[in-house]
């Protein structure tokens, strides 16, 4: 009984390879004929997309991929024109009588649209927003404080006129803090003498939302709410404390790093370093200015995450180690830009870690308590994303105690489902939060979150701060590549499942009427480790190495007499010589006739790779794993119970039946596994953690299954000893353990899980097995991790093999297409 036994089976394409040939993969986008309505389509030579990507017909696959590189490389912010009009309104130091950034006011000027505004459109359509509004009328302080532009203030009173009826609906979505800036900037503008061409029952509207805003219990503690009105400063003005404000002053000398706040403080208070940042900004990016500076780090990480996310993170791999190597730097050197930002400082940590640099957990020690949210601004908004960053960052921990994580997976996850509960999370963010409560990281598959997060993706996504702020500025782009690639991945697969149906047939294996023979979830199980389209030649043996080991399971797991079993085991022993045994079944003959065959296939391909034999490795893991089998055959037989869980394992990991499967696939991966590699004690306790992993999870979910045949089983092995002595742990009739007593024995081998995955998530990306010292290459031993989340997949509820829901993952992976938003 294995992990992969319940889904998995095994084929390979016709043609010139010993494994077979793949498709070509052209340089521009393919055509998509299975594509729906709501998808993105293609031609052979140019890119046609429709939907949300829908305007960039006619575009090449590597002018796409040079429009992410470019805005990857260096993401280039978007100007907002309410923070700029304020960097504008600071005046000369000694001086109220000129500006002391020109070039904003300059700016302001060359940019007024035509009908009046300042600002971003929120959508497609192009509808008045509040954003718009309040970058308008922030544009109109600032010509109007300097006396020019007389005509741009005219406009610009005349368009927050005719949509002012906007400000005041509750109904649109407004940019953090609105009430307070929109009603703040309006009354200074009543003071300075400019007239509005609304009723005054609107303005009175306004400034009662700003009284309610003064009074309204939002989340988090008196300190939040301090941020918070530190952060509208610009807002308050004169009835702000400034010198409460300064508490806020970053190195930079910015206030939160936002340059309209910044600008008020240089206004209101003269602080010279807040000048001096603004300076620098200024000189930097010559006329406007961003919502947000700096801010590179965290727009290249999202970036970096967001590629991730689309599955085409691979196309851009050397850009983003150069990315993760900067952020590493400043990570090292304790940088404000990532230290500060809650957000920034958990996404830095997950990518980093999970990439293989070395980073401690210390880094995150300042939110280790719930008060670091309860105190923030981020708590007094109910924002949900830096929360669910720190959600995320707590799970990527190698250590049995490590404290800072633990405590940050508890508070945040705690608040997650309060949010969910409450109903505080948006529409759009909503799926992403629940998926990741519901789905731990090791438990996830990637292909299947590629397809969800394509078409859930909004190309005109904004993150509201206290004006509009764009995404990354190529998310057409992106969007389009992922589209493309997902498609080609999935017919790359629907190739191969036409291959493994044709293989199975080949072989006779659907002959075998006590044997599970699905190539559709064979094939799933292969995809979820080995998803990119070039790991082909490694998926088709994952697959047919998979559907051999279900089958030879299912015949020592009662299909079979003792007789074959033997059979079968001393013919695996002679390997090339078996000749000299013979079958005393066909069923016995079907199987291993497969077995050696298919093994001399992929040996031919491995050979090629390798340039070495590697046939007697994987015939050695054959063995393995039947001699495994037959002694569990054996205590089952005789009522045999292992005196300890160290005797147990030793049986059961290599029952599981990862030996060949995994090391057989890391053979095509590309890379060169030379002898001593695959032989060395790191390679055997890679092995051997995927395998504890997906045979306790086994354990756990199939307990009640395996209790009422009377198999063996890790939680029936745990349990103290019922009224029925060691009978009752073995079926049979004997008494059942009390429920408290399985409760027990299960929860004590969900321990040993955690700290298989631990200790497996360790060797793989962590210092121990992520240095350079290791002989064994990191996409080997990434495989191996992956291979624990194939186990955690299929062992969620129950026996992978039984469950409708792996038939549905692997319809909506390898065979539905996709359905993008309009």
């Amino acid at each position: 009984m294995m992990l992969l036994s319940s889904s998995y089976s095994g084929g390979q394409f016709p043609g010139v390879s010993p494994l077979g040939t793949r498709p070509k993969r052209s340089t521009t986008v393919v055509p998509l004929p299975v594509v729906t309505r709501a998808t993105a389509g293609g031609v052979r030579n140019n890119l046609e997309v429709v939907g949300n990507a829908g305007t960039l017909q006619g575009m090449d696959i590597d002018e796409l991929r040079v429009i992410v590189r470019k805005q990857l490389q260096g993401v280039e912010l978007s100007p907002s024109s309410y923070d700029t009009a304020w960097v504008a309104m600071v005046p000369v130091q000694g001086s109220r009588q000129s500006p002391c950034f020109p070039q904003c006011v300059e700016w302001i000027l060359q940019n007024q649209q035509e009908d009046g505004s300042w600002g971003h459109s929120a959508g497609p359509s192009g509808e008045v927003n509040k954003d718009i509004l309040l970058s308008t009328l922030a544009c109109v302080l600032a010509l109007n404080i300097w006396n020019v532009g007389q005509d741009h203030i005219r406009r610009g009173l005349s368009f927050i006129g005719r949509n002012f009826s906007v400000a005041i609906d509750g109904q649109c979505a407004a940019p953090v803090g609105f009430n307070i800036t929109f009603s703040g900037m309006l009354r200074l503008a009543i003071g300075m003498g400019l007239k509005f061409p609304v009723m005054e029952t609107d303005i009175d509207s306004i400034f009662r939302l700003r009284e309610v805003e003064f009074e309204r219990d939002a989340g988090g503690t008196a300190s939040a709410r301090k941020a918070f009105m530190a952060y509208v400063s610009e807002g308050l003005g004169r009835e702000q404390d400034w010198d409460h404000v300064m508490a806020y002053q970053r190195k930079n000398g910015s206030l939160f790093n936002s340059p309209s706040t910044t600008a008020a403080s240089a206004i209101h208070s003269c602080n010279d370093r807040a000048l001096d940042y603004l300076v620098s900004l200024t000189s930097k990016l010559g006329g406007p200015v961003p919502a947000i500076y700096p801010d590179k780090v965290y727009s290249q990480l999202c970036m970096v995450d967001t590629l991730e996310k689309m599955g085409i993170s691979s196309d851009f791999a050397c850009d983003i180690r150069d990315i993760l190597d900067m952020t590493y730097s400043c990570w090292m050197q304790d940088e404000e830009e990532i230290m500060l930002d809650m957000a920034t400082c958990a996404k830095a940590f997950r990518l980093l870690r999970m990439h293989g640099y070395d980073v401690s957990s210390e880094g995150m020690a300042r939110f280790a308590e719930r008060s670091s949210f309860d105190d923030s601004i981020h708590a007094y908004l109910n924002d949900t994303k830096p929360l669910l960053e720190l959600y995320k960052s707590s799970q990527v921990h190698f250590l049995e105690e490590d404290f800072i994580l633990e405590n940050i997976g508890s508070w945040s996850a705690k608040l997650l489902k309060q949010q969910l509960s409450f109903n505080k999370i948006s529409k759009s963010l909503m799926p992403e939060v629940e998926y990741a409560l519901k789905y731990p990281f090791y438990a996830t598959v990637e292909v299947l979150e590629h397809k969800g997060n394509i078409e859930r993706f909004n190309v005109n996504g904004f993150q509201r701060l206290k004006s509009g702020y764009c995404g990354s500025g190529a998310d057409k782009e992106i969007l389009a590549l992922a589209v493309n690639k997902f498609h080609y991945a999935q017919s790359v697969y629907q190739q191969e499942l036409r291959y493994l149906e044709s293989w199975v047939a080949e072989f006779r294996l659907d002959e075998l009427k006590f044997a599970r023979v699905i190539p559709l979830q064979s094939l799933l199980s292969a995809v979820v480790p080995l998803f990119p389209c070039e790991l082909s030649d490694a998926r088709i043996a994952w697959s047919q190495n998979a559907i051999l080991t279900a089958v030879v399971d299912d015949l020592f797991d009662g299909g079979g007499s003792m007789e074959e079993m033997l059979n079968l085991v001393a013919l695996f022993d002679k390997w090339d010589d078996h000749g000299e045994i013979g079958f005393c079944s066909s069923n016995v003959e079907i199987m291993f006739n497969a077995v050696y065959n298919t093994t001399k296939r992929i040996g031919a391909k491995a050979a090629l790779v390798q340039k070495r034999c590697v046939i007697d490795h994987i015939a050695e893991q054959w063995q393995v794993m039947v001699r495994a089998m037959l002694t569990e055959a054996e205590w089952a037989a005789g009522k045999h119970i292992p005196a300890t869980m160290g005797e147990y394992m030793s049986v059961a990991e290599p029952s599981f039946a990862l030996g060949p499967i995994v090391p057989v696939s890391a053979y095509l991966l590309g890379e060169e596994l030379p002898e001593e590699a695959v032989r060395s004690p790191e390679y055997g306790r890679l092995l051997g953690l995927a395998s504890a992993v997906g045979r306790l999870l086994n354990d756990v979910m199939t307990y009640e299954k395996e209790m009422g045949t009377g198999k063996l089983n890790s939680v029936v092995l745990l349990q103290p000893l019922a009224a029925g002595g060691a009978a009752s742990r073995g079926g049979g009739g004997a008494p059942a353990p009390a429920p408290a007593s399985v409760e027990a024995a299960r929860a004590e081998v969900r321990r040993a899980i955690q700290a298989s995955w631990r200790d497996l998530h360790g060797l793989v990306f962590g210092s121990g097995g992520g240095s350079s010292s290791s002989i064994i290459p990191r996409p080997c031993r990434e495989v191996f991790w992956h291979t624990g989340k194939v186990a955690s997949v299929f062992y969620q509820e129950g026996d992978g093999y039984a469950r409708k829901a792996m038939r549905s993952m692997a319809n909506a992976v390898i065979l539905e297409p996709l359905h993008l938003q309009e």
